[in-house]
């Protein structure tokens, strides 16, 4: 795996990780959108399913995570961009894309906005946008972040200086996941909580407000894997987004939490391959 300080035509900075193209002409290349809060750096489980997958395994920093360069009053859909310049810059032209948690709806806006160049989409434990038409909040052990976010950047900074992360959120496979082959995921959310809560306010503003895009004007095929049991992004998102995205079918494990599902990492990237 490699690290890239790419400067973008904004002049920003973008952090990204690559494992680097592979000789087989064929090999699928899959963009990763880190969940919140992440560096962007690749995690090892990803990066062992990817290699005995001969999958080309890409992620970058969100703004202002990671090394990656605020960016001022981003969106969701933002990141589309930010992925076609990253792209460009590599060589890919064609890609699947993947995100859990946070990460998944910059993956959806990445198939929403780049059609033309993504087969395929898999999110993980992803929010909806924010509406009114279900209870968006409910089942949320700890919802009061991105309540704070739905009122602004300001309200959801006064919040991150008082915030503690409620254990609760996770269930006991998701505790267990994050002892055994998700350890990495743990250590990585914290050297990113240690950097600053910066990243994770801009994420959750984000969440909040409209995406700019619409997930109807999806294309490419999705699939939407959620737990049962999560407490952080309950199944009723995934129940929004499977109603309002055309392409999109749902696999639903019912006993996992918000890191359990993310054992279906590899059969997810079987599924990514097979679109091919």
């Amino acid at each position: 795996m490699t690290r890239t300080d790419l400067q973008l035509a904004d002049g920003r900075r973008l952090v990204a990780y690559d494992t680097g193209a592979l000789d087989a002409p064929e090999a699928l290349t899959v963009v990763w959108h880190h969940g919140s809060p992440q560096t962007g750096a690749l995690l090892e489980p990803l990066l062992a399913a990817a290699a005995t997958r001969n999958i080309r395994l890409v992620s970058y920093a969100r703004p202002s995570y990671g090394g990656s360069s605020p960016r001022a009053g981003r969106d969701i859909a933002s990141a589309a961009a930010d992925v076609a310049e990253l792209l460009d810059a590599l060589g890919v032209e064609r890609f699947a894309t993947m995100g859990a948690s946070g990460g998944g709806p910059h993956a959806l806006a990445c198939a929403a906005l780049l059609s033309d160049r993504v087969i395929g989409a898999v999110t993980l434990a992803s929010p909806a946008p924010y509406t009114d038409t279900f209870d968006w909040y409910g089942g949320m052990v700890a919802p009061g972040g991105l309540q704070a976010a739905a009122a602004g950047r300001d309200a959801r900074e006064r919040y991150a200086a008082t915030d503690e992360f409620d254990e609760k959120s996770f269930t006991p496979g998701d505790w267990a996941a994050l002892s055994g082959t998700w350890a990495s995921l743990g250590r990585d959310a914290g050297q990113a909580d240690a950097a600053g809560p910066d990243g994770l306010i801009d994420d959750d503003v984000a969440l909040a407000a409209p995406w700019g895009f619409d997930v109807g004007d999806i294309t490419p095929p999705v699939l939407l894997v959620q737990g049962g049991e999560d407490r952080v992004i309950p199944p009723s998102h995934a129940d929004w987004l499977i109603h309002h995205i055309p392409s999109a079918q749902l696999w639903l494990r019912p006993r996992d939490g918000h890191i359990a599902v993310l054992a279906a990492c590899p059969v997810a990237m079987d599924w990514l391959r097979d679109l091919r």
